[in-house]
């Protein structure tokens, strides 16, 4: 039987990034992996979305849409396998470093299927010679999530398909209908309406990614209207079935009927857990197959943990990375510094929208006096330069102190340009930082500047203190 410090079950961010931080901390280490190394955030999830996205924008001209309108196109036919092509080399080259990470670090790699034996052994099962038991002082599981696939939903895996499916398109439809209007959801859909499809999304409630400020929200809906998007929002499924010429027909509890050639179901998605057999340690997951762990990641057995999808909310590549390191850290008896004030949120939807902090919904709910600051990339150079249309930079600022409390954007670029606001949000910045600084010019992150100028022009216009309910009038000249 192999011995181990530290066993990790899973090769997506949180377990590789765990493995590699208890190799650091010279334990013995070992990562169970089937053979989709890197796990589904490589495979099916995180790499080849993003991927797939950069194809799009890139063979549909999208980014220079503003300057030649949106007729033009680098290629006027465009495949399922152009996409594709791009998508099959960058999983290959996200594996080859994968697997290099893990050798310099010197963490041992097991291919096969884990389930436990008990509360500190691990059988592996498979056709390869690390079928075989294994122990270890401590384990984290990291074992990711799939897409949920509802029994009244027929799935045929062809024109009926979830998320994972989208890799495996031999040729892309005229017309799309996405159930689900997440984050996944969103992102597929606004990829297809840039590729001029026929686009419909419907979603069981009124309203769309609750969590993200309205503001967003609006813009996004605003930008998929004003290309062809149709969106049935408050709209239940009450049947899916395919018409003798293969048509896709949705049909919704309002007596409504969607036609389309295909239908991806992008509706929520469940814990890899079933193969675990987490009754033997004394384990169970909720009706989601998701784990409960504390703040240092322990599940109810403490020397085993769970980071990443596969613990829920937020689900995101980057904070299972920083989950995984954690665990890790803590299961060694290592410092563990304490978790900063925010992280940012990336969604990959065309355009793409990022933020960190508060929003205005929730400093309203929360009765915390603001006020805020709006810049249009329109209103910027590079904006004009890059021929933008759409996007803009909300900041949300303290009334009593000027902290920064939350920052949203939409546009191009959205997911780097927060950072910025990042790094001054978690040093305790407030929005003089912007309006008192330098950006290289012309650049988009001047946009900081422009909303910090809004947001103090307001700031002097009104009393300290302040109702909630602010004047948000955004067209407004940058002085």
């Amino acid at each position: 039987m192999g011995r181990f410090d530290f066993l990790v079950i899973g090769s997506g961010p949180a377990g590789r990034r765990a493995a590699i931080q208890a190799a650091k901390l010279d334990r013995r280490v070992a990562l169970i992996t089937c053979e989709m190394m890197g796990g589904v955030s490589v495979h099916t999830g995180t790499i080849p979305s993003k991927t797939l996205r950069e194809a799009i924008l890139y063979f549909t001209g999208w980014r220079q849409r503003g300057f030649y309108g949106r007729g033009h196109r680098l290629k006027k036919q465009i495949t399922a396998g152009d996409l594709l092509q791009r998508i099959t080399m960058t999983i290959g080259h996200e594996v080859e470093v994968l697997k290099d990470q893990l050798r310099r670090n010197g963490v041992e790699v097991i291919t096969g299927i884990a389930s436990f034996i008990d509360q500190h052994e691990i059988s592996v099962a498979g056709p390869g010679p690390d079928a075989r038991d294994y122990a270890a002082d401590k384990i984290l599981i990291a074992t990711g999530t799939t897409p949920r696939r509802p029994p009244e939903i027929p799935f045929d895996d062809d024109t009926i398909i979830d998320s994972d499916g989208i890799l495996n398109l031999q040729q892309l439809p005229r017309s799309v209908t996405v159930i689900g209007a997440g984050v996944i959801g969103c992102e597929y859909a606004s990829m297809f309406n840039a590729l001029d499809m026929e686009v419909t999304l419907v979603h069981e409630r009124a309203t769309i990614m609750d969590f993200v400020d309205r503001d967003l929200i609006d813009e996004f809906l605003h930008y998929q209207r004003d290309h062809g998007m149709r969106f049935r929002l408050g709209e239940r499924v009450t049947k899916i079935y395919k018409d003798t010429t293969g048509k896709v027909i949705t049909e919704l509890a309002s007596g409504k009927r969607v036609v389309s050639e295909l239908l991806l179901h992008a509706a929520g998605r469940a814990g890899c857990l079933a193969a675990l057999k987490l009754e033997n340690v004394g384990l169970s997951a909720n009706d989601r197959q998701l784990l409960q762990v504390n703040k240092h990641f322990q599940t109810a057995v403490p020397h085993i943990y769970a980071a990443g999808d596969v613990i829920g909310f937020p689900s995101l590549a980057s904070t299972s990375m920083e989950q995984g390191r954690l665990a890790a850290r803590h299961a060694f008896g290592e410092p563990c510094p304490a978790a900063p004030c925010g992280f940012p949120y990336g969604i990959y939807s065309v355009p793409e929208m990022s933020m960190i902090g508060m929003s205005e919904q929730q400093l309203t709910e929360q009765d915390i006096p603001y006020e805020i600051g709006v810049a249009r990339f329109r209103e910027v150079s590079r904006g004009q330069i890059m021929g933008l249309r759409e996007g803009l930079l909300k900041l949300l600022v303290s009334l009593e102190d000027h902290r920064i409390l939350g920052i949203h954007i939409i546009g191009d670029g959205a997911t780097e340009l927060i950072h910025i606001g990042q790094a001054v949000m978690v040093l305790g910045g407030k929005v003089g930082y912007f309006v008192d600084n330098a950006f290289n010019y012309p650049t988009l992150a001047e946009a900081y500047k422009v909303a910090a100028l809004d947001t103090t022009n307001r700031l002097s216009a009104c009393p300290t203190k302040r109702p909630r309910g602010m004047s948000r009038n955004a067209d407004k000249s940058a002085a």
